[in-house]
């Protein structure tokens, strides 16, 4: 009886799935130009069909009709993904939910948390997944490092409650060559990850091990471009899937690798002087396909703060050479930002990353894909994400300027659909008085 009963639930349950794909409305917006993000050039007069959470069709602009919504020439390019967030580094909810919620009305459809609390980011996760709170959907990584790097006060922050083992939570794992890997791999898994990050302190031969194992656990491997003592070869050769920080690039060149992250000098701009100082490097990235998440913004951010201590060890300048060998070295590229703009500015930080990317060299078409195609490389979603083609997920960003005349017309987003879903700009709460006093806490 109790068989037949949960064998009657189950059927029940496929119909009424069933019954609701059948009957879900076609909605097309019809009459904008198209930007795919596939690379190819823009489309004018299309049309993008959407049944459910997916794209049904694309096709020629239609004649109007029940659930057709004219959207006057309105660009329409892929939902952005920023590749470079931390919304729990600093753990304070409410925060992390304006920010995501301000993510998300500016058309980033999607964001790569690069290592925080958890425990938070498992809960906003859920909450955005499920329609309780509106924000881009979230991908986070679990963070290994060598012993030493546990003393960062960030990681403190981030383990609160297990203060007095630092380095012995799941999410924030110091690493030495007698850790358990297959499980410090799995427990790490079990918080919800997408994948691992590789922080600092680590030799070659441990962050070799570490994405042997995640990689066989299906874990991405998300590390620093320098690891100290290992060097941006030896990370990408021990073949991880990212490695962020361009700057960090000009470590390769420097006649030792600094030991330790927390005393690393500065990448020596006077050996970055030779055109070709890192053209071995930039070749094995190229072939192993490692992305590189370039993060010119927080370098901006950097120049602009006065009396920091330690001093910055690269500045916006010598990343921007160095994300312009990079990108005509053929490396992917993806849009990662790494901070954040001021909680009263009404827009994230992601379109000023975009308008360094080309300043810096890169075409608008192809910082564009480095928010889009690329971006969803570096968290596993390239099959649902990234470009705009017939089932993949419905994440479009609509704007009202075309930004392949003008990258910072990407601020000109009017509406977002997400999964299906459209939330209008119109609709934006800015993030208010008593969400961003937790800014700097």
């Amino acid at each position: 009886m109790k068989f037949t009963t949960a064998l009657s639930l189950l059927l029940f349950a496929a119909l009424a799935q069933g019954a609701a794909a059948a009957t879900a409305q076609v909605t097309t917006y019809n009459h904008i130009r198209l930007i795919d993000g596939t690379g190819a050039a823009a489309r004018n007069d299309m049309a993008i069909a959407v049944k459910g959470d997916r794209i049904v069709a694309i096709t020629p602009a239609v004649k109007s009709g029940n659930g057709v919504v004219d959207m006057k020439g309105a660009v329409a390019m892929p939902g952005m993904i920023n590749t470079h967030v931390h919304l729990a580094t600093w753990p304070n909810l409410p925060y992390a939910e304006a920010i995501q919620r301000r993510n998300l009305y500016a058309g980033i459809t999607a964001v790569r948390d690069m290592a925080g609390d958890t425990r938070e980011l498992a809960y906003l996760k859920r909450a955005i997944e499920i329609g309780e709170a509106p924000g881009s959907d979230l991908y986070f990584a679990s963070l290994m490092a060598g012993p030493e790097f546990f003393h960062d006060p960030r990681t403190v922050q981030s383990t609160a409650g297990y203060d007095h083992v630092p380095g012995q939570v799941t999410w924030m794992r110091a690493i030495t060559p007698q850790t358990d890997m297959p499980l410090a791999i799995a427990e790490a898994k079990g918080t919800g990850a997408t994948a691992i990050k590789i922080y600092a302190d680590l030799p070659a031969p441990l962050v070799g091990r570490i994405t042997a194992e995640a990689h066989r656990q299906n874990l991405l491997v998300w590390a620093h471009a320098a690891v100290f003592p290992a060097s941006p070869m030896q990370v990408a050769d021990s073949g991880v899937d990212v490695m962020s920080h361009v700057c960090m690039l000009g470590y390769q060149a420097s006649a030792q690798m600094p030991r330790t992250y927390h005393n690393r000098a500065a990448v020596d701009a006077k050996k970055l002087n030779d055109p070709h100082a890192i053209d071995a490097l930039l070749s094995d990235m190229k072939t192993r396909g490692t992305i590189m998440d370039a993060t010119l913004y927080v370098y901006q951010v950097l120049d602009k703060m006065k009396n920091v201590n330690p001093p910055p060890y690269c500045t916006l300048a010598i990343a921007s050479k160095l994300l312009g060998e990079t990108y005509r070295a053929g490396v992917p590229i993806s849009a990662g930002t790494d901070a954040e703009t001021d909680w009263h500015d009404p827009l994230p930080a992601l379109p000023d990353e975009l308008a360094l990317l080309v300043k810096a060299g890169m075409t608008p078409m192809d910082a564009i894909r480095s928010a889009t195609a690329i971006a969803a490389r570096t968290i596993g979603q390239q099959r649902d994400m990234g470009t705009l083609e017939p089932g993949k997920l419905a994440n479009v960003a609509f704007l009202a300027k075309d930004p392949l005349a003008d990258i910072a017309n990407v601020k000109t987003v009017t509406l977002t659909v997400k999964r299906g879903k459209p939330y209008p700009r119109r609709d934006f709460k800015p993030i208010t008085a008593a969400e961003g006093k937790y800014a700097d806490d």
